[in-house]
């Protein structure tokens, strides 16, 4: 009886290393079905309280975690690519990652991030006040991937340190409600826009709404300081550091607030409080559909068909933070437009780190850096999958686009967060 218990317990200690595997979903161009909906699987299986691989430069950068029947299901009912490959397989990955010939790294991924969005109140009731929708979303809700919504009144009631990453919606931060007065201000949705504007600003104890957004964009520089992630796109990033830089200073012309801007504002700009830019000028004429010289639209040259940038090359084990953030299946990706398309490249700060861009036009597309203990990423245009998007134009269906490179890159920002490099044995 002894002789047969431990044959029993070899038997079942051996059934277990056969059974013991990872799930690994490649990420490169021909391997994977949804490349979309593999970040949603890997944050999902981090929800679910187990740890995840982010193979930096493996097969466009893929995910791995450990198999189980639960996890290998949902990858089938997504429609998510994957493999199942036993222990030993994973190890041998994991050395040749960590090869020092390599430009490869194997980041752990360990917490699910808590998702913010910064989108107005009315558009998350089912009023649907402003006539556009916003990528990160869209990418978000397909992905399945988990978010909550927050504005104003809870950004100056300093909730923000719920959350580990927060995106800035297509917001005005410098209260001229996106310049679309000379083409919209008869219409409907934006007298409505600017009437709850007016009305949210006054209920939070502001004259006017560029001061309650001046307030908004410093709490949010310190939720960035203390740590946060923040990410913007379209006119949320140019907007942001206008208002820093133009604290105190009246930029808005009487049609936006009710007293004329000031005459002075230009030479009063302090260019040392903002996250990215530096000697930008403002656009005085206020019914131009422009904020300042940041932005590459003005006077840009580039054809669509011509229109892609490229995003670099970083050294995965020693540069591992924009290594992720440039994870993709390809270095070549489709540029597309928005009220603020492209950044000038003599207006970013020399601290700052460009991820991708259009070295002929010499503009930027796709910037990161720090701020404190915490990270902004900044990502010009305004749906990777939509070249010119209009108001009122549909949304995108992402189930046509489910290998966006574009795209990619806003989910690269939604997992970094949950990301620890693995230390390498000395």
């Amino acid at each position: 009886m002894k002789k047969l218990s431990i044959l029993a317990v070899l038997f079942m200690t051996i059934g277990f290393q056969l059974q013991a595997a990872y799930l690994l979903l490649p990420m490169d161009e021909e391997s994977q079905k949804d490349h979309l909906k593999a970040y949603g699987i890997t944050y999902w299986v981090l929800d679910k309280g187990v740890e995840a691989w982010w193979l930096l430069n493996y097969k466009g950068g893929s995910f791995a975690f450990k198999h189980n029947a639960i996890f290998e299901r949902e990858c089938k009912t997504r429609n998510v690519s994957y493999k199942v490959i036993p222990d030993a397989q994973f190890n041998k990955i994991l050395a040749e990652i960590e090869d020092k010939e390599t430009n490869k790294a194997a980041m752990k991924l360990e917490v699910a991030p808590k998702i913010a969005v910064y989108t107005p109140e009315f558009n998350n009731k089912g009023e649907k006040i402003q006539p556009w929708d916003d990528a990160v979303t869209l990418v978000l809700t397909y992905a399945e991937i988990p978010y909550e919504t927050v504005y104003d009144t809870e950004v100056l009631g300093d909730l923000l340190p719920k959350y580990d990453w927060l995106h800035l919606h297509h917001e005005d931060f410098t209260g001229q409600y996106g310049r679309f007065y000379r083409g919209y201000h008869n219409h409907p949705w934006y007298r409505e826009n600017v009437r709850r504007m007016e009305a949210l600003a006054a209920s939070l104890g502001f004259e006017k709404v560029s001061q309650l957004k001046l307030n908004v964009v410093k709490k949010i520089r310190e939720y960035v300081v203390g740590g946060g992630f923040m990410f913007a796109m379209c006119s949320a990033t140019d907007t942001y550091d206008i208002a820093l830089a133009a604290e105190g200073i009246d930029i808005c012309a009487q049609m936006y607030d009710g007293d004329p801007a000031d005459s002075q504002a230009q030479s009063k700009l302090n260019y040392s409080k903002t996250f990215a830019f530096k000697d930008f000028e403002l656009v005085r004429n206020p019914l131009e559909y422009e904020y300042s010289s940041i932005d590459h639209n003005r006077g840009r040259n580039v054809s669509p068909q011509q229109d892609y940038f490229n995003l670099f090359d970083f050294s995965a084990k020693w540069d591992p933070v924009p290594t992720m953030l440039t994870q993709n299946h390809t270095r070549t990706v489709k540029g597309f437009m928005g009220q603020t398309t492209a950044f000038v490249r003599r207006h970013i700060k020399s601290d700052v780190l460009i991820l991708g861009e259009n070295r002929p036009a010499q503009e930027a597309r796709y910037i990161h850096g720090t701020a404190g203990k915490g990270f902004w990423t900044f990502y010009g245009g305004h749906d990777p999958e939509d070249y010119r998007h209009f108001v009122n134009d549909p949304e995108t269906d992402l189930n046509l686009h489910p290998h966006s490179p574009g795209y990619r890159l806003i989910l690269n920002n939604v997992l970094f967060p949950a990301a620890k490099k693995k230390k390498r044995k000395t």
